[in-house]
């Protein structure tokens, strides 16, 4: 029986009063109906089931030119997470997952009886993955090694020889890797900006940063149409595996919610045809709040990062203090504005913002933050 919950972050999330300025949310800005241009008349209460509705496997398939057998669908990329999860280990299995981590998976991992240990990701080092140190961690034990990238909660992202790298080791122990990479699709947009030869929404083959199961067989992509595009009421998200992994993750599925809502896959499929139009809105977007946020830390040098922000998340450490959550508590009580305590992540010291969100709203809320930490 649980007695607390085992993702504490998403419970907060869940729970929290409403604030006036709200810099704690990950999402993107969600999208309209008439953001989809048809989707009212796309909506459908029936859709073919194939493990999975065709139509959006093949539309996953061609955003990152994969066959679509290395494509299993869930219901949102927190689901895909966990389907992954769930055809990777079993009671007793050793998991090793990053720190500073996301909760939700390491809830996932320990609802399905596995031990998690983690290994650290420094802020002094830029959040980068030692693979040496990683590989010493590794035990007959561990079958899983768990990361994002952009790593969730400090937004750096991990470059493709350091995915090379992993995909050596994963081979060499006997284990795998998933990488969620849920905000990598904005990533990539910052680094590549639009223009007539390259449209936003390109294959993700030819971001800056490469998608993980593209470098190796042992290496697993999960995502969503939530970070990047703003399409979180959909619930759309997968995993990219090899295709005997991705077969075990729509067994898994068959006993989690067997099938996904037609209405949703339905849209879901249809927003992969809308993709330049919705990747556009969230550069625009995202650029934006980027030189808002940017010129926010230029006034804040107490505020250190640990590089450059190259997500719609910035999770700053508060120079001198242990912990934040005096500061998140006071500015919200004081000032109506609510950021993500770094506790969460297993990083006291830090807060996460996110600059998802409206741009009227964040320079709204950084001007009342600006006020607190100039008194």
């Amino acid at each position: 029986m649980l007695t607390s919950p085992l993702a504490p972050y998403l419970h907060w999330a869940k729970t929290r009063p409403a604030p006036a300025f709200d810099l704690a949310g990950s999402n993107l800005l969600a999208c309209t109906l008439d953001d989809l241009p048809g989707a009212r008349e796309a909506v459908e209460l029936t859709a073919a089931d194939q493990g999975g509705y065709p139509p959006l496997v093949e539309a996953i398939a061609s955003h990152y030119g994969v066959e679509p057998g290395r494509v299993a669908t869930a219901s949102g990329c927190s689901a895909a997470n966990f389907l992954a999860i769930g055809a990777l280990i079993g009671p007793g299995d050793t998991v090793l997952m990053e720190g500073p981590w996301y909760d939700q998976i390491t809830g996932a991992c320990r609802l399905l009886g596995a031990r998690v240990e983690t290994f650290e990701r420094r802020f002094e080092e830029g959040y980068r993955i030692d693979v040496g140190a990683l590989r010493a961690r590794i035990t007959a034990g561990t079958k899983l090694v768990i990361i994002t990238s952009p790593h969730n909660p400090s937004g750096m992202a991990t470059d493709r020889d350091t995915l090379v790298a992993l995909q050596a080791m994963a081979e060499e122990a006997d284990v795998h890797v998933l990488v969620d990479e849920v905000y990598l699709d904005v990533t990539n947009m910052l680094h590549d900006p639009p223009s007539r030869e390259r449209p936003l929404a390109f294959p993700r083959a030819a971001g800056r940063y490469t998608p993980a199961a593209l470098v190796g067989d042992r290496l697993l992509s999960i995502s969503s149409l939530t970070k990047s595009y703003g399409l979180s009421g959909l619930r759309c998200g997968w995993v990219i595996a090899s295709p005997a992994v991705a077969e075990r993750a729509r067994r898994v599925r068959d006993v989690i919610d067997n099938i996904g809502a037609a209405p949703a896959d339905r849209l879901s499929a249809l927003a992969f045809t809308h993709l330049d139009p919705l990747a556009a809105r969230a550069y625009n977007l995202v650029s934006a709040n980027l030189e808002v946020m940017r010129a926010f830390f230029a006034r804040h040098p107490r505020l250190e990062l640990a590089g450059p922000i190259e997500a719609t998340i910035a999770f700053p450490r508060l120079h001198g203090v242990a912990d934040a959550d005096p500061f998140v508590a006071r500015l919200f009580a004081e000032h109506g504005v609510a950021v993500v305590a770094g506790r969460f992540f297993g990083a006291p010291a830090h807060i996460r913002l996110s600059l998802g969100g409206r741009t009227d709203t964040l320079v709204a809320g950084l001007a009342r933050m600006d006020r607190m930490l100039e008194g």
